[in-house]
Formats: structure tokens, sequence, C-alpha cells
């Protein structure tokens, strides 16, 4: 089995993993971190992610980023800034594809529902979803629930926004029922970072998100070129474009604009992250793993510079009164389609019965969550139109 090389020292290391939770013979021609990737693009919650909305609802427009088109963007800057680094570009791109995964419909709407709805059941949290999906949810193999990735993967999947437990920890909150659950029979090491590669993959997702609003908000009209000029990061990556190209037709300043600003902070992370590097010399990804800060990470000045950005997003686009009456509708979708469910369990689906059969209050609302969370948009509205009788004009 050729393994991929030359990796960097700190990197992970596929032949080195700690392997997976129900042992299994592995492949002779994909590592453990190609055959992780490949289970996640062939789950079924992999799918759904195209009728998943990011910010505007799926049916609104063909051109809008779905979660699924979000996700190969993320994967394709995670691989990039992966090789850069010498990682491992597997692990990374498998790490990208699969952060979306618990998401439910509606974007974050759906998922502050659901929050408030599981209030007295052990919550709701997306990236616990995704570890309950690939952990218990999905089913595709014989002898255990789940896809049964490497420890590796599903220590990314948990931890890539950092630590989730000891003196490092951003939230002192408690963790996740879900996750608490898993790391009974595997321990994640909650308490330390993630693998380099886990970082890579949260700050592409940064990178995407932040980028394709900037590209979906411009072309819906949402907000002006005139406003994005005045914009951190923004502004001055529409003045280049508009100098360089004074007569070019909008939609392609837009395409040309986000591409300089993903590309400059793809150089400003490898920037920073190589300098972060050299500072800790990390020998191993154990290392990196113990380090006491993130060792992937934007410069101070673009960080700044991003929470500009994100401001303006969050007051001109997330909060814009199109996009708030959208919310108001999937806010009456899901709440509603949760206390049918909760209230007539006999109008679940029969696999969805079985799940809750005979248990707890809290096992009940967990089964009606699951079932929410991996609808799709255009599939909560159907649901919704078949149980209410009532049209959505969304």
């Amino acid at each position: 089995m050729a393994f991929p090389a030359p990796l960097a020292p700190y990197a992970a290391r596929a032949e080195q993993t700690r392997g997976r939770l129900h042992p299994e013979h592995e492949s002779a021609v994909r590592t453990p971190f190609q055959r992780d990737r490949d289970r996640v693009i062939h789950a079924v919650a992999f799918r759904r992610l195209k009728h998943k909305t990011q910010v505007f609802i799926s049916h609104e427009g063909d051109h809008y980023r779905t979660r699924l088109t979000h996700s190969l963007e993320v994967a394709q800057i995670a691989r990039t800034l992966a090789r850069a680094l010498k990682l491992d570009e597997d692990l990374a791109e498998g790490l990208a594809l699969a952060h979306d995964l618990g998401h439910p419909p509606f974007g974050h709407t759906g998922e502050d529902v659901l929050v408030e709805c599981m209030a007295d059941y052990n919550g709701f949290d997306h990236n616990a979803q995704t570890l309950r999906l690939l952990t218990k949810l999905e089913r595709r193999h014989a002898d255990f629930e789940g896809l049964n990735l490497t420890w590796e993967m599903l220590e990314g999947v948990v931890k890539h926004n950092g630590p989730l437990t000891g003196p490092l920890a951003e939230k002192k909150e408690p963790l996740p029922a879900a996750i608490v659950e898993y790391a009974q029979n595997h321990d994640l090491w909650l308490d330390t970072f993630p693998s380099l590669e886990a970082q890579v993959a949260a700050i592409a997702d940064d990178i995407a998100y932040n980028n394709h609003d900037v590209d979906d908000g411009l072309r819906a009209g949402l907000f002006s070129f005139d406003e994005a000029r005045a914009v951190p990061l923004v502004g001055p990556a529409i003045v280049s474009a508009q100098m360089r190209w004074p007569d070019a037709p909008r939609d392609i300043l837009i395409a040309e604009a986000v591409s300089d600003l993903i590309g400059a902070m793809v150089e400003d992370v490898l920037a920073e992250t190589k300098g972060r590097l050299v500072a800790v010399n990390p020998q191993d990804a154990d290392a990196v793993r113990r380090a006491p800060a993130a060792l992937c990470a934007f410069s101070t000045s673009v960080e700044a510079d991003l929470s500009g950005l994100r401001a303006f997003l969050h007051e001109n686009m997330y909060r814009h009164y199109k996009v708030n009456r959208a919310r108001s509708q999937a806010k009456r979708i899901i709440k509603s389609l949760f206390d049918l469910f909760f209230t007539e369990p006999e109008t679940l689906p029969p696999e969805w019965r079985e799940r809750y059969e005979g248990g707890s209050e809290a096992r009940r609302a967990r089964a009606v969550c699951d079932y929410i969370a991996g609808m799709t948009d255009r599939y909560a509205v159907r649901e919704y139109r078949r149980l209410f009788g009532v049209e959505f004009d969304g």
C-alpha cells in the first residue's frame, strides 16, 4: 500500500492511524483516510446536502449555494492548504466534506428551532449531530451502525473548532450528549486541539462561507457594489477588479473579486500558519494537538478585517427582510413538524417509530429530532403541506 509522501513531520499519517472503533481489514489500494473520505461521499446524509440551505431556501434559485456546493468549495480550499503545508490531503478533504452533515433543513434557522424544541431532552448541536450520523444513524454496513470512520476523522469532526474540555476550551458549557456518549467508548482527546488537517478544514470553511455569501448576496441584490466597496477585504477586491476590467459585466466583476479574495485569504493563512509552525516546531501530529493554541489561523490584521466583513453580512444579508421572511416561514415549519410528531408519534414513518418505542419521552424526542434534522428543505416543505394542508409560498 503506497501512502502519501513526502509529508511534513507534523502531518497526520494514515499508516499510524489510531484505528476504528470496530476493527476492519483495511484496503489494499486505499489508505484509511481515503476510505473515510469515500464513505462520507457515499453516505445518504451527504447526498441530502444538495437540497439543504446555506442562507437562501433551496428553491429560490439554482445558482445560490447549498450545503453540498459549500462543502465541495470547502474541500477544494482545504486540499489547497493541505498540499501547501504537506499534510494528508485525504484527511483534510474528508473532514471538509463531512463538516456540515449534521445541519438540519433551513440553515441556522432550523438549528435554532431544534435547539429550542430539544431544550428539555439533552439539546441539539449540529456538530454533535454530525458525529451521531457518522457513528449511529448512517446504516450501510452489516457489522456495525454508522460509517466506522477512523479516530482521526471523528476527532476532527468533533474538535475542528478547538478543544471541548479543559483549560483551552472556549466554551465552558456542558458537552452535547452525543459527544459524551461516544467518548465513553472511544476517547477522542476532547481537551486538546485536533490535527492540523482538521484545523485546515475549519479555516477553509471560514474562507468559503464568507466569500460565497458575498457572491450570493451581491447576485441576489441584497446589497450593492457601492455598499460592498466600504467593507473590509471585499472593498479592495471589488475596486481592483473594476480597475482591471472597467467594461466587464457585473457578474464577471463579482466572480473576479471573489476569486481574488479567496486567493488572498489562502495566502494569508499559509503565511500565518507557517510562522506558527516555525515558532512551535511540532515534531509529530500529537505535538500539534498538544500545542497551547491553534497553529492554523489568519493573521491578526485579516482576522480584524474579517470581523468587519462578518458584521456587514450579518446586517445586510443574514438579517435582510427577504431572508427574515423565509426564516419566519422555516421556523413555523420545523416547530409545527416537531410538535406534531412528538405529540402524535403514530404519524412518524415506521422506521423512525421503531427508534423510540418502549423508551422514554427523551428517546421519543431524539427520534423526532433525528428525523427532522435529516430532512432536506424541500422534503420538510412537502411534509408540512401533507400534514397541515397548508401551501408554502416562500
